[in-house]
């Protein structure tokens, strides 16, 4: 698909909205609930998804949307028949938000038929924003301009990998000690794919549960950047075409030619 320029600049001025919204309320001293899975919500969450949800519904009325914040809402036979539609985590990272650290973010992809074929992730705190489809290029955009970003190729030693420096579960450490030398890099929410995408980092190993609109966006963007996201067996990872919106553990690489097999 091709997205249309105008579709494009106003899910990016709807992430910025809504980037307000987040900004808006870490400013305040909010409260934090939890989720019936123990994770934490906050207003900004909710004021962010109202806000992108009524963007896009004004803006792409015939596309549905499944939302973090509303994801229970949809039964998964309903969702199931939707061709394409938007995947939106209004806020991601919402530990980070809550930690105060800046690394959170506002995540928007656009699937059709299982692929992300665009994605806008927009950091609230600095402004920050990428965007990018595969096949027509990705990047980040300072203002109202355009700067192309690529994936570091070839990625050499020391390969910069996301993953905490003091935290590491066990299957990160022993996938990093077989790669050789590393450069261990830690950073919050969708934030590893743009560096990634923009050659700041190489690879991210993820081994435990995500939700689709953790990735959607990110993979849509370092794709166009030159690299991969896929699964332990080398498929790339795919929306909507399970009951379930978890995803399993995958491997982000801005180098699709690193021997990724000999470190799994």
């Amino acid at each position: 698909m091709t997205l249309d320029t105008q579709v494009r600049d106003g899910v990016i001025a709807l992430a910025r909205d809504a980037a307000a919204r987040i900004l808006a309320v870490y400013e305040t001293c909010f409260d934090v609930e939890h989720k019936s899975d123990a994770s934490p919500l906050t207003e900004a969450d909710l004021a962010s998804h109202a806000c992108i949800v009524e963007g896009l519904e004004r803006l792409t009325p015939d596309i549905p949307i499944l939302s973090e914040e509303s994801a229970e809402q949809v039964p998964a036979l309903l969702r199931r028949s939707w061709p394409r539609l938007w995947v939106v985590d209004p806020l991601d990272g919402t530990r980070e938000f809550v930690k105060r650290n800046g690394e959170f973010t506002v995540n928007i992809a656009l699937v059709e038929d299982g692929v992300a074929v665009f994605g806008v992730i927009q950091q609230p705190v600095t402004g920050a924003l990428w965007h990018g489809a595969p096949g027509a290029g990705a990047f980040r955009r300072e203002g109202d301009t355009d700067m192309a970003i690529h994936c570091r190729r070839p990625a050499v030693a020391p390969l910069r990998v996301a993953a905490s420096r003091s935290h590491r579960d066990a299957r990160t450490q022993a996938f990093m000690d077989r790669m050789g030398e590393t450069e261990p890099m830690a950073q919050g929410s969708s934030l590893k794919f743009c560096r990634i995408a923009e050659g700041a980092m190489d690879v991210y190993p993820r081994f435990g549960p995500t939700s689709e609109w953790d990735t959607a966006a990110g993979q849509a963007i370092l794709e166009a950047a030159g690299g991969l996201v896929m699964d332990p067996r080398g498929r790339p990872l795919r929306y909507n075409q399970r009951d379930t919106v978890l995803n399993g553990d995958f491997l982000a690489l801005g180098d699709p030619s690193l021997p990724w097999r000999e470190w799994l």
